[in-house]
């Protein structure tokens, strides 16, 4: 089989935004090559919570998440194997009013986009999830929302790419990124160069580097998601759960899997670096989880935790991605900076990013993402939503 250095769209990096463009952009005839640093899905994209969820999400992102979602639908048909979808519901729980009241106003708006939300009263909670703590008083279930495995999504992607074509190169560290005439050229730490007249940076905590080398600095902070997994107990859970929370420490979010386990993450992120690529887990996160539990779900307090772990994760300060064309530089495009809320939407991403760089134009909106935003001298961020389970 030939290996090219040379092809129509150049991607650097290899989580489920790089790997799911790469998969489209080969459905529609584009050669591609991807350079993926490490392994396939490795980082972010393998070491997130696995919400496959629409509810929650900005209003500017539902459009996007809704094409994710008849794609997570279809994940057998286009790449033979599933990633573990369970479409179990995801549920927000309030514990006053005023979170009750919050979910009801997002339920109204949500539903302009075509996300239907069914409101549920103290009394139905009761009813459905005996097992929530006393204090969680309402909610809002998204019932064909979701979860899934992370650690085989992005990586069952890079696959179905390289199935229908795609040069995928991981383990291959991009050592510089430079437009030479009408061409991207990439250099790798092992020599080898590549070369694309369209380039994609898609490398996740490590785009706003990519981006500053083309006169497109942006505010991106690096921190590391907190996540543990509990030992096993009879299933009785169902949806993904989450806290409609305004605060860090309240919003934990937790989901069972099929053998039991119970995932849970949130209540906290560590600072965390790309250079080296460290992440730590902190003590103090994963017992504020654990108190948060007893009064979201008591009963998964009495389980032994069995596991954590974290990741490197890039967050924009107005808690939107970095998404399109650069502002700076024809045939360079953006899709990184998800805040910790991209692996839902990343299908989403790679089949509008593949339908832009094809065709020059999509119908679903991302001017929102625009990297744009961040040229003007006084950036100032604006919140749309609250914050995100």
């Amino acid at each position: 089989m030939s290996n090219p250095t040379q092809a129509d769209v150049l991607i650097i990096g290899g989580g489920i935004m790089g790997a799911s463009t790469a998969f489209f952009l080969r459905q529609r005839g584009v050669s591609v090559i991807l350079l993926e640093r490490w392994l396939v899905g490795q980082q972010a994209s393998g070491v997130n919570f696995g919400n496959v969820r629409r509810q929650g999400r900005f209003l500017s992102q539902l459009p996007l998440s809704n094409r994710a979602h008849k794609i997570w639908l279809r994940l057998p048909e286009l790449l033979g194997e599933d990633a573990e979808l369970v479409r179990a519901g995801h549920l927000r729980c309030a514990y006053g009013q005023e979170g009750a009241d919050r979910m009801e106003v997002y339920a109204r708006e949500a539903r302009e986009y075509g996300l239907n939300l069914e409101l549920l009263s103290t009394a139905a909670m009761r009813s459905r999830y005996p097992f929530l703590g006393n204090e969680v008083i309402a909610g809002s279930l998204s019932a064909e929302d979701g979860h899934a495995n992370p650690r085989l999504a992005a990586p069952a992607f890079g696959r179905a790419a390289a199935r229908a074509g795609a040069h995928i190169h991981e383990n291959t560290e991009v050592t510089s990124l430079s437009k030479d005439g009408v061409d991207f050229r990439a250099v790798c730490a092992d020599g080898r160069e590549f070369t694309a007249p369209v380039m994609l940076v898609s490398s996740g905590a490590w785009g706003a580097k990519m981006a500053a080398r083309f006169d497109e600095p942006v505010p991106l902070v690096v921190r590391g998601p907190q996540m543990a997994v509990t030992e096993p107990m009879p299933y009785i859970v169902g949806p993904s759960i989450g806290v409609a929370a305004t605060t860090l420490e309240e919003t934990l979010y937790f989901r069972q899997v099929k053998r039991g386990n119970i995932v849970m993450g949130g209540c906290g992120r560590s600072n965390s670096t790309t250079e080296p690529r460290t992440a730590p887990v902190l003590p103090e996160h994963t017992l504020t989880q654990f108190k948060q539990m007893a009064r979201l779900a008591p009963v998964v307090t009495k389980l032994n935790i069995i596991r954590v772990w974290s990741g490197v994760e890039g967050y924009m300060p107005d808690d939107l991605p970095v998404m399109g064309p650069s502002a700076t530089t024809p045939g360079l495009h953006y899709a990184f900076g998800f805040c910790g809320a991209g692996f839902q939407i990343g299908p989403g991403v790679g089949e509008t990013m593949a339908e832009l760089i094809a065709t020059g134009a999509t119908d679903t909106p991302i001017a929102p993402f625009s990297i744009a935003r961040y040229a003007a001298p006084a950036h100032t961020p604006t919140a749309h939503a609250t914050t995100q389970t």
